[in-house]
């Protein structure tokens, strides 16, 4: 992804152009989910949540000042959405039932074994860059832009995350 296009894209969309909306939603919608994710842990929710961080970016899109990093300020919304819904659910009380259909109904079991997998040996950080690399796409230096980091860092945290992966994929697969 070309950070330059998005930023033309975002311009476009504050400027009344709701068409660029599609843009920014492809260029970004991938980075959004995954930081979502590794807080819910629910595919089913991180989804409705993702559409959530749409609404809320789309409708507070003025306070976003151009050139500082679109990606992290969506992902941050997101996030936060994440943290929220989370804390409002550790105050509801679940039933046996609804616990039962949690772990083995139509949410976590859903995601792909990869990616739980990496959610459960990998830091934040680490998942981050892992995802925003290997699955939205992005080049390590636009990664090392993102989040604020060096490029070294980014490629190091990455090919550190890919070995975990690789070691604990082999180990299961042997069992």
């Amino acid at each position: 992804m070309k950070i330059d296009l998005l930023e033309k894209k975002v311009a476009e969309y504050k400027s009344g152009k709701t068409s660029a909306f599609g843009d920014i939603y492809d260029m970004t919608s991938k980075v959004v989910y995954f930081r979502i994710l590794y807080v819910v842990r629910d595919k089913m929710y991180a989804e409705d949540l993702l559409h959530d961080a749409y609404i809320r970016a789309m409708d507070h899109i003025h306070s976003y000042q151009e050139g500082t990093d679109f990606v992290a300020w969506l992902s941050r919304i997101g996030r936060n959405l994440a943290l929220n819904f989370i804390e409002k659910r550790k105050k509801e009380q679940l039933t046996d039932f609804e616990e039962e259909s949690f772990r083995y109904g139509t949410t976590e079991t859903e995601v792909p074994f990869i990616f739980e997998a990496a959610r459960k040996l990998l830091s934040e950080e680490e998942y981050e860059i892992l995802m925003l690399c290997q699955v939205a796409g992005y080049k390590r230096r636009e990664v090392a832009q993102m989040l604020a980091l060096s490029i070294n860092t980014v490629t190091w945290k990455n090919n550190e995350a890919l070995k975990k992966l690789r070691k604990y994929l082999e180990k299961e697969g042997g069992k």
